[in-house]
This record gives C-alpha cells, structure tokens and sequence, in this order.
C-alpha cells in the first residue's frame, strides 16, 4: 500500500530564510497547494491523509470539507505550525475533529520534531508519524529507529520511508531533487522489501517557489516545484497505478496490520 500524506500548514518557512511573509498570504499559499494535490488525487481516484494544523482548518474551512467530502483522512499537524505545548497534542484533536465532524486518530510533528510519545497516548491518538529514520544534518539523526513501523508506549508509529540498507530518505526533498527515475527505483525496492510506502509532501511545493527575492529558498528547496511538482506527481502516481500499487489513508493501512 501507497501512503501518500500532505503536511498543511500555515507557509512561515520563508521566517527560516530571513523572509517576511503574512499571515494571510501563508495561508493562501497553502489554500492553492492543497487545491492542487486535490485535483490530482481526483484525477487518479486516490485517497490520502492530510496533516493539518489546526491554525490552517480554521482559516480554510472550505478546503477541508472538501478534503473530508471526497474521502480522504485528516490528521493532526499540531495547533500551531512553529509553536508547540503539549496541551496543543489534545487541543489540536479535539479542534480538527469540531471542524471536520471525523475522529482524528494521528499526528504528526511539524518538522518531524520528536515528540514524548507518552504524551501522544495521553492525548488520545493512536498512531504517530514523526520519525524520519535516516540523518539529515542539522535537522535529525535517527538511524537507531526502526525503518518500518513498530509500537512504542501503546502509540504505533509509522516513520517516513526510507530505503533499505542505506536509509535514503523518500520525503519531498528528495522528490524534488532525484532524477524521477532513480526515485522510482528507490520506490519500487522499498515498497518490495517493506510491502507499504509512506511517503509526505506540503501543499506549497505546489505553488512557484523560485522567487529567490521573495523567498530566498536554496535550489534544492525551490526546484522542480509548481507547475513542475504537478506535472511530477502526476507522472509519479501513474506510474504507480501502472505497477498495479494500491493507495490508502493511514487509517485504511491500520486496519491490515
């Protein structure tokens, strides 16, 4: 099974590049991305999950009954994008539940930031996807984490794919940047070796983000983003079908474990 999830989310990632952006267009920004993703997943009658802030439901409340009404999962991405609490854990739950009139029963970190799993139980939710199990200097180092997913403090967590033996990292990053064929290749021999992928992206890579004035991105974040993202994704998830893969929201894939 192919997990394919969104992080949605306020855009403050240009504050991280010395950029001012407002509150409104980070959120409009990430309106049009996820409209994007939604009409590609239409496209190709695939289901996700999508990892929303709180923040983001709220100001975006016609997206994501859109979400819900065409069958995908919405999980939580925090109450905040770049504040967290711990009371935010169940604040965040029970927020995107009001609002979407599901049972919200994953979360992941913003940035993949680790997260007291203890907590993550206390808060009522039942899997956790924020482990990334592979290095990525200056952000994390998790080659002790198991690659696929396993159970810690009742919480099953389901870590982002990487590939076996090296551990390179699937993300978006790496999408973006890898010749579509090698990352095919890195998707055919995890998906052989684990028999699921879960593999994350936000909704701004969907929009141009090569405006290096406005948001003074490295070309490693910027490229192959827009028009070229859509085209990409696109390319990917036929492929995909062509291979005969199946796609399924988290809570979908629990239910096979």
């Amino acid at each position: 099974m192919v997990l394919l999830s969104f992080d949605i989310e306020e855009f403050d990632m240009p504050f991280e590049y010395g950029k001012e952006i407002s509150f409104e267009e980070q959120i409009q920004i990430s309106i049009t991305g996820t409209m994007a993703i939604l009409d590609l997943l239409a496209k190709h009658h695939v289901k996700a999950t999508f990892f929303s802030t709180a923040v983001f439901a709220i100001h975006a409340k016609d997206v994501i009954d859109r979400i819900i009404n065409e069958g995908h999962e919405i999980a939580s991405h925090n109450y905040h994008h770049s504040q967290f609490e711990i009371a935010h854990l169940k604040e965040s739950k029970e927020k995107l539940e009001a609002l979407t009139g599901t049972e919200v029963i994953g979360f992941r970190m913003p940035r993949m930031y680790p997260v007291d799993e203890k907590e993550i139980y206390n808060a009522g939710y039942t899997y956790n996807s924020s482990i990334n199990p592979t290095y990525l200097p200056g952000r994390y180092n998790n080659f002790n984490k198991p690659r696929r997913f396993f159970y810690q403090e009742n919480v099953l967590q389901i870590p982002a794919s990487v590939s076996p033996l090296i551990r390179f990292p699937l993300f978006w990053l790496s999408f973006h940047n890898l010749p579509l064929r090698v990352y095919r290749f890195l998707v055919q021999w995890t998906l052989k070796k684990d028999k699921y992928l879960n593999i994350y992206f936000h909704p701004w890579e969907f929009t141009n983000l090569n405006q290096s004035e406005k948001f003074n991105f490295p070309k490693y974040v910027s490229k192959n983003s827009g028009d070229q993202m859509i085209q990409r994704f696109d390319q990917l998830i036929t492929w995909m079908k062509e291979k005969k893969y199946t796609f399924g929201t988290f809570k979908s894939f629990i239910k096979t474990i």
